[in-house]
């Protein structure tokens, strides 16, 4: 597992006692300000009662700015500023920046910060659709290389170092890196590795960890992108740790990368309206973490592992553990994930995630067509778990493979791979026109079409249509797959260039 030490407290350099912008908002309430300033809901007194009563009053009487509310309008106290300096030295960066859309806007500006028009990025093919939508917006030429494939599990892993090397060494032109790790299913890279291999050509790296914010404060979890070396990465707060939604945390480090132009196209790209409760809530997930994390992860792991043994009694049920670590590609594995194989079941992760909610009244973070993902958290107990595993149990008795949807595609999804014919920018910009899905084989894609979650594209702009794509995205529309990014919703037609 992780072979680089997780940061502790006698580590850090500042004071993580502080919470700045936690002390900014209970200021401002203990000084019982009236606000001539935004928001207009001024402190929940324009509200309606019934949204008071479904909301709850304290969350709009914390809705406070920023600028003229935590700080001056002038921000002379800079608490945003203080807070991400602790931020940055909670997670060993040079720098960080708070991020107020998730994870995404951080890969917008990793990536407008990497490259410009015409430069070219390798980037490997299982990253998020926010890296997709940066490199339409950037002009770059992805070149992309392809993770390693599990063909037990039948899912995508990590980027093997020897593929990497090999991709930069035929296309030395390559001014940057980008790659996912831990993928949406807890499977790291070898992040080391991978930054060895892009430093030694003097190429940056940038990592999207949007699922391991609490990879650093552990030292069972696998190795974070700043522990690696990697000159910048975005994880989310929100995902796994005590943030809001949308809260995410941009590092970067070294001398690869110019935090100041970062800072550029952050001003450029973010809202100029930052909630403070966002930024507050991640301030203080920083604190609990500094503090607390390792043991809070401890129960966490160790919910995992419990929960993982009991999974495996269960009869047509299979967890993703550690055995995944002798795979390509692979360096380590996410304790806190639950991924559930439920093939054996005759159902797919689709059928049993429509079960797990109608009749138990339980949700789970994603599922597809042979598996289940349950993200366990620093806000799981023994009894939550328990809960899962006691409706899970209950899937032998209460489900038949009559109740099924079949799912008929390939399943062999390495199989999917495509062809990129034209950059994500110029697909994107092209001329087009609309065929009906079941004639696109051939055609350029104009859109990027991605089942969602995990929010990989599975053909992005720029890319061909293969009939096993055609095929896979009709059987996943019949199985109850939601694909996002389509110009027509129905996915009955496809946006394709004109002429391809």
């Amino acid at each position: 597992m992780n072979t680089v030490a997780a940061k502790s407290v006698r580590a850090l350099r500042l004071d993580h006692a502080q919470a700045p912008l936690v002390d900014g908002i209970r200021e401002y309430r203990e000084l019982d300000i009236v606000p001539f300033t935004t928001p207009g809901h001024k402190r929940g007194a324009g509200l309606p009662a019934d949204t008071v009563a479904a909301l709850g009053w304290d969350v709009f009487h914390n809705d406070i700015s920023v600028g003229a509310g935590v700080d001056d309008t002038h921000f002379t106290r800079d608490l945003v500023g203080q807070a991400e300096r602790l931020a940055a030295d909670a997670w060993g960066a040079d720098r960080s920046f708070f991020l107020l859309n998730g994870s995404s806007i951080g890969n917008h500006v990793g990536i407008l910060s990497l490259v410009g028009p015409g430069d070219k990025i390798v980037v490997a093919r299982n990253v998020h659709k926010s890296i997709i939508a940066a490199l339409i917006i950037s002009g770059a030429k992805p070149i992309y290389v392809q993770p390693r494939y599990d063909p037990e599990f039948e899912v995508a892993h990590g980027l093997a170092a020897e593929d990497l090397a090999a991709t930069l060494d035929a296309h030395p032109e390559a001014t940057a890196v980008v790659v996912v790790s831990p993928t949406y299913f807890g499977v790291a890279s070898d992040l080391p590795r991978l930054v060895d291999v892009c430093h030694s050509r003097g190429v940056p790296i940038h990592v999207d960890e949007a699922w391991a914010p609490h990879f650093s404060f552990h030292p069972d979890l696998p190795v974070s992108a700043m522990q690696a070396g990697a000159d910048s990465s975005v994880t989310s707060i929100h995902k796994l740790l005590c943030g809001f939604t949308q809260g995410a945390l941009l590092n970067v480090q070294g001398n690869l990368v110019d935090p100041v132009d970062w800072a550029r196209w952050l001003s450029l790209l973010q809202t100029t309206s930052p909630s403070a409760l966002i930024l507050a809530s991640m301030d203080a997930a920083r604190r609990q973490m500094v503090f607390h994390g390792q043991e809070l992860l401890d129960q966490t792991i160790a919910l995992g592992n419990m929960a993982r043994e009991r999974i495996r009694e269960i009869p047509g049920l299979k967890p993703m553990g550690l055995e995944v670590l002798h795979q390509p590609g692979v360096a380590g594995f996410d304790l806190t994930k639950l991924v559930i194989d439920v093939q054996g079941t005759g159902l797919t992760g689709y059928d049993i995630e429509a079960w797990l909610r109608a009749r138990h009244q339980i949700t789970v973070e994603m599922s597809d067509h042979r598996r289940i993902v349950a993200l366990l958290s620093i806000g799981d107990s023994e009894a939550s778990v328990a809960r899962l595993l006691h409706a899970l149990e209950q899937a032998p008795h209460e489900l038949r493979p009559e109740h099924a949807r079949p799912f008929q595609a390939p399943h062999d999804l390495a199989g999917l791979e495509t062809e990129s014919v034209l950059t994500p920018t110029e697909a994107y910009h092209a001329y087009s026109r609309f065929v009906p899905l079941v004639e696109a084989a051939g055609e350029i894609t104009c859109d990027m079409l991605t089942p969602y979650p995990p929010g990989i594209p599975l053909v992005a702009p720029g890319e061909r249509f293969t009939p096993r794509i055609v095929e896979f995205l009709r059987a996943g529309l019949a199985a109850g797959i939601h694909v996002r990014g389509a110009s027509d919703p129905t996915l009955q037609t496809v946006r394709v260039v004109t002429g391809s």
